[in-house]
């Protein structure tokens, strides 16, 4: 019994201490950083994936069959329009050009009998010295010589461009790739590709745009537009090509199922540096000479795909004789206090460590910059204890 009175007794005084704990603080100010909404012009590149493309670009394709006998060309080199790339074993087609050849005088020589032969019933024919059976049949012999020597003609045509097709050149000038076929290989009208040659100055650059962006850029493509470095790429390694582009072509269709469409712009690639296929990103140069509002993207919070800021105000806060029964120490003088505002913002193009806000919020309200982390909608802020500012972008 006695120690039920004893536990009893120490349980109340546990209750009483915790009792007598000092409760925290209603609300505790947040530290924060602020800054004043300012809008100014800003320099900036809209930026889009894109990939360098050959503007002429095919596979070599025999016409010939053979087996290949040559190769003149050092692999993944430039090489010149006309420049001879493979031959094909050309004993055969010159053997059927030598016949060809040898028919076609055969025929000129018959040709030439047959005229002869003509040309005597003929005068025979005048004075009725001749059959005209004979005279006929010396007309109708020479009309097929005739025949004869065209056929012949066209033979010897197709022999020279068999015999011409055993030689592969180059159809223009450009960048030529790893041979698909060797020495002694076989190949087949058609079907055997030997290689791929392409063109490399200039150089195209293909990128997708949303339809939404057409006009502006059909302005650009119109008028002409000359802005310095309007547009450049980055390359691959995040280097700057040191070349300038413009605007070549803007497709003729937009594509229904995303909404998009694509352009080409053109470099000059006199060293080579573009080759086909390479992943770049364009850069266009901002023509926007309107003053906008700029922030750090650390004070842009991002919920669910929407973004938002928190902005500093001026309130009175009237303490109630029950908030101030419960919280003696509470804030009775009347001054203004600082609280956050949520608001929702539209973000534009990424500036390096800032980002342009489009809407939401107007010139001089008052952004807070540091210690958004900890913050909610109506939560008290005071900048009396200076934050360390943040790295990174937006939360």
């Amino acid at each position: 019994m006695n120690r039920v009175i004893l536990n009893t007794i120490f349980i109340s005084c546990l209750i009483v201490t915790a009792c007598k704990k000092k409760q925290p603080p209603v609300n505790p100010e947040v530290p924060v950083n602020l800054m004043t909404l300012k809008a100014k012009r800003v320099l900036y590149f809209d930026k889009y994936p894109s990939t360098t493309q050959a503007l002429s670009q095919v596979n070599l394709l025999p016409q010939v069959t053979g087996s290949i006998t040559g190769i003149f060309f050092k692999e993944g080199t430039h090489v010149e329009k006309g420049q001879k790339l493979y031959e094909i074993d050309q004993r055969l087609y010159q053997a059927a050009y030598d016949q060809a050849v040898a028919n076609l005088r055969v025929s000129q020589g018959t040709l030439v009998q047959s005229q002869q032969d003509a040309d005597r019933y003929e005068y025979l024919n005048k004075y009725n010295a001749v059959a005209k059976q004979l005279y006929d049949h010396a007309v109708i012999t020479l009309e097929n010589a005739k025949a004869t020597v065209k056929a012949s003609e066209q033979q010897v045509k197709t022999a020279k461009t068999n015999l011409a097709y055993s030689v592969v050149y180059a159809p223009f000038t450009g960048t030529i790739g790893f041979s698909q076929v060797k020495l002694g290989d076989v190949v087949t009208p058609g079907t055997t590709i030997l290689n791929t040659i392409s063109t490399d100055s200039p150089m195209a650059v293909d990128f997708i745009i949303n339809e939404k962006n057409l006009p502006f850029f059909e302005k650009l493509q119109i008028n002409k537009v000359n802005v310095d470095s309007l547009f450049t790429i980055l390359l691959p390694d995040n280097s700057l090509y040191p070349y300038n582009g413009k605007i070549s072509v803007i497709d003729r269709a937009v594509d229904s199922q995303t909404g998009s469409i694509r352009v080409r712009l053109v470099f000059d690639n006199p060293k080579g540096i573009l080759r086909v296929g390479m992943s770049c990103v364009v850069r266009v140069h901002n023509q926007e000479t309107t003053p906008v509002l700029v922030l750090p993207s650390k004070a842009v919070v991002e919920q669910m795909g929407e973004y938002f800021v928190f902005t500093a105000k001026d309130s009175v806060v009237t303490v109630s004789k029950d908030s101030l029964a419960k919280n003696p120490k509470a804030d009775v003088s009347g001054k203004p206090r600082l609280f956050a505002h949520q608001k929702k913002v539209q973000v534009g193009q990424t500036i390096g460590p800032n980002v342009i806000v489009k809407s939401g919020v107007n010139e001089g309200e008052k952004i807070i910059t540091d210690g958004v982390q900890t913050l909610h909608d109506g939560a008290p802020v005071t900048t009396a204890n200076k934050v360390a500012p943040t790295q990174g972008g937006k939360h």
